[in-house]
């Protein structure tokens, strides 16, 4: 059934990467939340950082929006249910405002994107040493696609008020609507995947309200509000096909959250909960053992900057091999694989010992080994369902496997979308552990969240009966404690 999703909104992209998409963003969020508005903020692409910014300035969940991975559909409906209770809605863009993954189409651009969600643009541009040149450039982005709608310019690190007015006064069309001085406080320090999180940064209220008073002080923010209200109505596919399980609790998945692990699709979350899956969060960084739960589910993150904690509990280690042997569902993505390995390897050749149901090290290396979006098709039963399933997404790691061809069995065949390469991958043991280095987006096949919650089930009613039998897995011994 069609419905309509009017909420006013806004995507703040930009010329290029590194122009102050997170910055002008970030602050609008701010800025708009202390007006008493409602904000509820997203992110293009499959980016997890930026979203823990968003949320920061927010107080509310930020989640990603990605045409490629998820598709239109997914897109408008993972909007409208996010802004249901939303004053105005802001989508943060990915590198340039029509960069995707072809150098000669839109697919999965911001443009695309903005399009989708008749969003009016705000281009953030570096207009450092630029005078009537941004009149170029806001034609040119402005006539490249006549369906998109540049509605406003925002100038990033002028010189001065005087600079401002001068960009103002030598670009009649679209307007600017404000911009923000050279200040090195309004920008966010970055590590080798990208910004620290807000957490890591330790981003302060007094720091975001700072950001959003330079934003009350540089822009219009009651022209950009009314800009934001002129978006067009959304008609989008109502009702819900993942909630057949109603709100009944039918398992309990331990998600990894902490400085370790944290790059998890909110999108995804909510698939399992909407399934019938209560979220457990723990850490195995600080916690000696598990929650009572029926799955685990270990996201990605920075496992290597915590590899020495990580590998000092022993106790948490051992209970993910004893889960495991238990038959236990086990479904770890880039960071949880390393987790899931022998050993994370430094680049200084120290090894860190991890949990060892992948027989295998995560070697870090000071160049990525992998970057781009993918297309997997299971090639064997696993606890995401039948052979044959087909989904979607991305990598970006620094780290590779070694001792891959230890490995018995590989359930996935991947298809690099930029070269069209193809590998093997998916990493199991038994058939209760599934690992890989690809962060999948469920919405590009919703029966695999449904298969992961079944698996938790079946497991939970095997624990309640069992007599039933085990589940089919193989055991492996537990890791070794550290001696000092």
């Amino acid at each position: 059934m069609k419905a309509l999703c009017d909420v006013p909104r806004l995507m703040v992209a930009g010329v290029a990467s590194g122009t102050g998409k997170t910055t002008f963003m970030v602050g609008l969020c701010r800025a708009l939340s202390r007006r008493g508005l409602r904000v509820t903020a997203f992110k293009t692409g499959p980016d997890y950082l930026d979203p823990t910014y968003h949320a920061r300035a927010t107080g509310s969940r930020s989640q990603n929006l990605d045409a490629w991975m998820m598709g239109k559909e997914a897109v408008l409906s993972t909007f409208a249910a996010a802004t249901s209770e939303s004053d105005i809605a802001l989508i943060e863009g990915v590198m340039g405002l029509f960069d995707g993954v072809s150098p000669t189409s839109e697919e999965g651009s911001s443009a695309q994107l903005a399009k989708w969600l008749g969003a009016p643009v705000l281009l953030a541009v570096d207009a450092s040493g630029m005078a009537r040149t941004l009149a170029a450039i806001a034609h040119g982005f402005s006539t490249f696609d006549p369906e998109l709608r540049i509605a406003g310019l925002l100038a990033n690190r002028v010189g001065s008020r005087s600079h401002l007015n001068l960009l103002a006064e030598a670009v009649s069309a679209p307007p600017i609507l404000g911009g923000l001085p050279k200040n090195a406080s309004l920008s966010f320090p970055e590590r080798h995947l990208g910004l620290l999180t807000a957490d890591e940064h330790t981003l302060t209220s007094s720091q975001l309200d700072a950001l959003a008073d330079a934003v009350e002080e540089w822009c219009d923010l009651d022209r950009i509000i009314e800009t934001a209200k002129t978006a067009e109505a959304l008609s989008f596919e109502s009702g819900n096909a993942l909630a057949t399980m109603g709100t009944s609790s039918r398992c309990r998945i331990g998600y990894a959250l902490d400085e370790a692990f944290h790059f998890y699709y909110e999108d995804n979350l909510r698939r399992l909960r909407e399934l019938g899956a209560e979220l457990i969060a723990f850490s195995p960084v600080h916690d000696a053992s598990l929650p009572d739960v029926d799955g685990l589910y270990i996201g990605g993150g920075y496992p290597e900057v915590c590899a020495e904690a990580l590998s000092t509990n022993a106790p948490m280690r051992e209970a993910v091999v004893m889960f495991a042997n238990a038959g236990g569902p086990v479904y770890a993505e880039c960071g949880g694989l390393m987790y899931l390995s022998k050993g994370i390897r430094m680049q200084d050749g120290t090894l860190h010992a991890m949990v060892g149901l992948i027989p295998a090290e995560a070697v870090m290396r000071d160049k990525l080994q992998a970057l781009g979006y993918v297309e997997v098709e299971t090639t064997a039963t696993t606890i995401l369902g039948k052979a044959g399933q087909r989904l979607r997404g991305h990598q970006f790691r620094y780290s590779e496997l070694r001792g891959v061809s230890e490995i018995a069995t590989h359930a996935y065949h991947v298809k690099k979308r930029r070269n069209g390469a193809l590998e093997t991958e998916g990493y199991t043991r038994g058939s209760n552990v599934l690992a890989s280095y690809i962060h999948a987006h469920w919405a590009s096949n919703p029966e695999v969240a449904a298969g992961l919650v079944d698996a938790c089930a079946a497991y939970a009613e095997r624990r309640l009966h069992p007599a039933d039998g085990p589940a089919s897995h193989q055991k492996v011994a537990p890791p070794e404690r550290k001696v000092s």
